[in-house]
């Protein structure tokens, strides 16, 4: 069962697709959207979430815009001009939304995200460490300027990143699981040899891996269901 949902952000309202296992009930995760915005491909994850007996939602962050697998430029602007402000305030809201929601059934919520999605993963593990208690980002992390605080991080983290990547460059990956693990996270980064967008089955950058993917999507079924409880 889903639907589209709207819910507070810091005064204002944010809206996401919401997948609900036909069980009624279980573990709450937040799913992050590429750059391409929140298309069907990112509803469908949340959807195929909700089938393995997870409450998913999918948080609208670009409020209603999208740019399709030819529209690369629109997709960079579109994230480029996503006000970060805004961002981190629409997925506070959707953490707050989810884990009150009566079908979830977990004591904290849990993250995934792609690409841009990825990076947005671990920086809402660092803002809401409260809650959020695991993340399985992809291809996609904070650099730089961007590099969130790490002490509020309290997720187990299971981070799966390509090489080559020119977007979000492997080594740099390895450099930011050595500083989580100095600072005495639960964070594992696995670098796969496999392009970027490695996990979208719509293949949009020719580099889907389908049997790489669905090794993944059962990794990270066990560990929301293990993890969040």
């Amino acid at each position: 069962m889903s639907e589209t949902v709207t819910f507070r952000s810091n005064g204002n309202m944010a809206a996401g697709h919401l997948a609900v296992p036909e069980s009624g009930s279980g573990p709450g995760v937040i799913v992050i959207q590429e750059w391409w915005g929140l298309n069907d491909q990112i509803r469908g994850v949340a959807d195929r979430l909700a089938e393995n007996g997870i409450v998913a939602l999918a948080p609208d962050l670009y409020h209603g815009e999208l740019a399709g697998h030819d529209e690369m430029d629109k997709a960079g602007e579109l994230m480029t001009n996503l006000p970060p402000e805004r961002a981190a305030k629409d997925m506070s809201g959707a953490v707050d939304f989810l884990h009150s929601h009566e079908a979830v059934s977990s004591s904290g919520v849990g993250v995934v995200g792609f690409c841009m999605g990825g990076m947005l993963a671990f920086m809402l593990a660092a803002q809401r460490g409260d809650v959020i208690k695991a993340a399985m980002p992809f291809y996609g992390f904070p650099q730089g300027d961007s590099t969130p605080d790490w002490s509020g991080v309290d997720a187990v983290i299971r981070g799966h990143m390509a090489e080559p990547d020119d977007f979000f460059p492997p080594e740099a990956a390895q450099a930011m699981e050595a500083d989580l693990k100095a600072a005495g996270k639960d964070v594992e980064i696995t670098i796969h040899q496999a392009g970027h967008a490695f996990m979208n089955e719509q293949n949009p950058l020719g580099t889907y891996e389908r049997e790489l993917a669905e090794q993944i999507w059962q990794e990270m079924i066990d560990l929301f269901h293990t993890t969040l409880t």
